[in-house]
């Protein structure tokens, strides 16, 4: 067998193993209590670190009152707007990457829940879009956690979505291992849009906005496809 079918039986295997264990009693991820078909019980639901209501409209950073913070005033991104649900504190830290890289999908239900509740008044876009990966990373891991949170949100919220419109064409390294700046030189031209988008309002999903780096390149990348807002969604914001 080569080794391209291996992985992928290796994968699908993986897949049936997390669908046979949504239908039994879980155990919180967390503290152990029982929290039935979830990954999460309620308690520790409730005590992820929301984002402080105070932040900027448009990079979700804390700001006094809610102003706009002093970089989206310096230097204005290519999009507009951020809603994210959660501070990228622990047990977040631990959560995401468990969901993202160790295949815990299980996961995927309560984060995805929980930012569906904090787009209870956002703006309902024409168009939801996950971020994409690089055809080789989506090789190795075998999903698009972006895809999955973005297929449930937009089920939640009835909207449209679509996996292909966006998609990304450089494979670059993982941005948490680049410092600042060499973040937004590696992402330059990352990625590319396949379709017009004129006149359109998109929200594209991601996991954790650190930088803003790539939701930045993405958003000016629609942008010169038509789009006419782009809003970033995401779980976590770090807070430095």
């Amino acid at each position: 067998m080569s080794n391209l079918r291996r992985s992928f039986f290796d994968k699908l295997a993986q897949a049936g193993r997390q669908l046979y264990a949504c239908a039994l009693p879980q155990s919180c991820v967390l503290c152990a209590a029982d929290s039935g078909p979830h990954a999460l019980c309620t308690a520790c639901e409730q005590d992820l670190p929301r984002l402080p209501t105070a932040h900027c409209p448009v990079c979700a950073l804390p700001t006094p009152q809610g102003a706009p913070c002093g970089d989206c005033l310096q230097q204005q991104p290519a999009f507009d707007h951020t809603v994210a649900a959660w501070s990228y504190a622990w047990p977040l830290d631990r959560l995401i990457p468990a969901f993202k890289y160790s295949g815990q999908l299980l996961l995927a239900r309560p984060l995805a829940d929980g930012l569906h509740a904090a787009l209870r008044d956002a703006a309902r876009p024409d168009l939801i879009l996950p971020m994409p990966l690089h055809p080789q990373r989506l090789r190795e891991r075998g999903f698009n956690q972006s895809q999955l949170l973005a297929k449930a949100v937009a089920k939640a919220l009835d909207c449209p979505w679509h996996q292909d419109v966006l998609e990304r064409i450089k494979l670059t390294p993982p941005q948490a291992s680049l410092p600042r700046e060499a973040r937004r030189t590696a992402i330059k031209q990352a990625f590319r849009c396949r379709q017009a988008l004129s006149g359109l309002h998109i929200a594209v999903v991601d996991d954790v906005m650190t930088t803003g780096a790539s939701l930045n390149e993405v958003a000016a990348t629609l942008k010169q496809a038509g789009a006419q807002r782009v809003d970033c969604w995401v779980l976590a914001r770090t807070l430095s």
